[in-house]
């Protein structure tokens, strides 16, 4: 068995790799590009390994994978939600498209154990399911 093997994702623009690794590491701490080539920016967001290349416009990002950031306050999530939806498109439940059509899961910690509580996950799904942004209060008071 091998040691030393790592996972992550390499994500395929048209031509816009490098400003969309600068776009992304300048949103999230703990973040830097690593390498660039001509073709490839390997960069890390919040600790992470992350490669995005210049592959052309033969494939585009659909919604089938997205990114997920957690977020602890809702400070965090409208900080997330405001860099990342602009000049993109805000879906419904906390999920919107960047700029470059990249799909993005906004979401706060606390969702996992509001959908762990058999009696009040109904009423959280509910009010997710109405919102763009999600709303930590809103949530709680389902």
């Amino acid at each position: 068995m091998k040691t030393n093997s790592s996972i992550y994702p390499c994500l395929w623009f048209d031509g816009l790799a490098h400003e969309a690794a600068d776009f992304y590491c300048s949103i999230f701490p703990n973040s830097k590009i690593l390498n660039k080539t001509p073709f490839v920016a390997i960069f890390e967001l919040d600790g992470h390994k992350h490669m995005a290349i210049n592959g052309g416009n033969e494939f585009k990002f659909t919604e089938a994978v997205s990114l997920v950031v957690n977020c602890e306050t809702q400070e965090d999530i409208d900080y997330y939600w405001a860099k990342l939806s602009e000049d993109g498109q805000e879906g419904k439940c906390g999920w919107l498209k960047d700029k470059y059509g990249l799909s993005w899961q906004i979401v706060p910690n606390i969702l996992g154990s509001l959908m762990s509580d058999t009696d009040k996950a109904p009423r959280v799904m509910y009010a997710f399911m109405q919102m763009k942004k999600m709303i930590i209060n809103d949530l709680i008071d389902a």
